[in-house]
């Protein structure tokens, strides 16, 4: 089995964040963003994952490197592809052409999910993934039968058909027949809201008889802003107990309060200060008489006199407050 993953978007949303890392390179919960995916994924596959292809921009060396170690962590041949010009999800996946063959799974980078583990793949020629939302206009949505098989796929919705969404993540048991439909959407130049959309190409897999099925996810999270990231991190720290176990040997931590589920990394200095609940501390930070909870704070950045929440602060970060005398009388309110 292979694993797809197109992450060549540039995370404008994400911004400041993503000028200086791809966006599914961020840290959450001590691991990049596309680590977890891939991590998730193996998990839930039937068998072993052979190949991990990503799909990237110009990201550079560096980022080329780590992406293939990720691979590696999960005992398959990493491989990177390119995509140039942002022309839809189709295009996308087709630049990773020559990973198009045999079982294949799709793993659209900026979304995490848990589910259950899928057993049954004989009587299907494919799964999707989908969660219900109230708001289904920004998705590709799907009708099913009562059998849960597929009827319609629709893109990004602007009067109501569903309210399943496909959260970004497909099985597909025959990769070459996927390929070949899309590589027919391209030469036939057939876009959908100007992109070559997958869900074209998944539609005309049905008309010609494949039966694709929907599951569904527990948990459907999403990396897109920063509010989305942090409650991310909230959640990756509560599912995978991502708490003071993490404490390494390495860690110097003095006069100060973890409040479990936290992540800290290694060679961090925390003094004076209380920690969590929710907050990851990347390799090499300090803290130092603050507070920080609910939040992101990346490699090598110092924190002083700061009381911090629902934030995300990058790597070499140098945030300093002053410490203040006061004398505030009765029926005072500081905003």
């Amino acid at each position: 089995m292979k694993i797809i993953v197109p992450m060549a978007g540039m995370g404008k949303r994400m911004r400041p964040h993503t000028l200086t890392i791809p966006k599914p390179l961020i840290p959450v919960a001590g691991k990049p963003i596309v680590q977890h995916l891939v991590e998730d994924i193996t998990k839930v596959c039937h068998e072993k994952v052979d190949e991990i292809a990503f799909v990237i921009g110009n990201f550079g060396k560096d980022v080329e490197r780590d992406l293939i170690k990720i691979a590696e962590e999960q005992g398959a041949k990493g491989s990177i592809y390119y995509q140039d010009e942002p022309l839809g999800t189709a295009h996308a996946i087709l630049c990773a052409e020559p990973a198009l063959t045999g079982k294949v799974v799709i793993a659209f980078a900026d979304t995490l999910f848990q589910t259950e583990k899928i057993t049954d793949t004989e009587n299907t020629d494919g799964y999707i993934w989908v969660s219900k939302i109230e708001d289904p206009r920004m998705f590709g949505v799907v009708n099913l039968n009562n059998e849960g098989v597929i009827t319609d796929f629709v893109e990004k919705p602007q009067t109501f058909v569903s309210d399943l969404a496909i959260i970004g993540i497909y099985y597909i048991k025959d990769g070459d027949n996927l390929k070949s439909e899309l590589k027919y959407l391209i030469d036939n130049n057939i876009r959908d809201k100007g992109e070559y959309q997958l869900t074209n190409a998944l539609e005309n897999m049905k008309q010609k008889g494949k039966k694709l099925r929907a599951a569904t996810v527990q948990e459907w999270l999403d990396c897109g802003n920063k509010d989305a990231t942090v409650f991310t991190n909230q959640r990756i720290l509560e599912i995978k107990k991502g708490a003071s176990a993490n404490l390494t040997s390495k860690s110097n931590i003095k006069n100060s309060v973890i409040i479990d589920p936290c992540y800290i990394g290694e060679d961090v200095k925390i003094e004076n200060a209380v920690v969590g609940p929710h907050a990851s501390i990347g390799k090499g930070s300090v803290i130092n008489n603050s507070v920080v909870r609910n939040s992101i704070i990346q490699t090598n950045s110092v924190v002083s006199a700061q009381c911090i929440d629902n934030s995300m602060i990058g790597s070499f970060v140098n945030l300093s407050g002053n410490m203040r005398q006061l004398s505030v009388g009765d029926y005072t309110t500081e905003q």
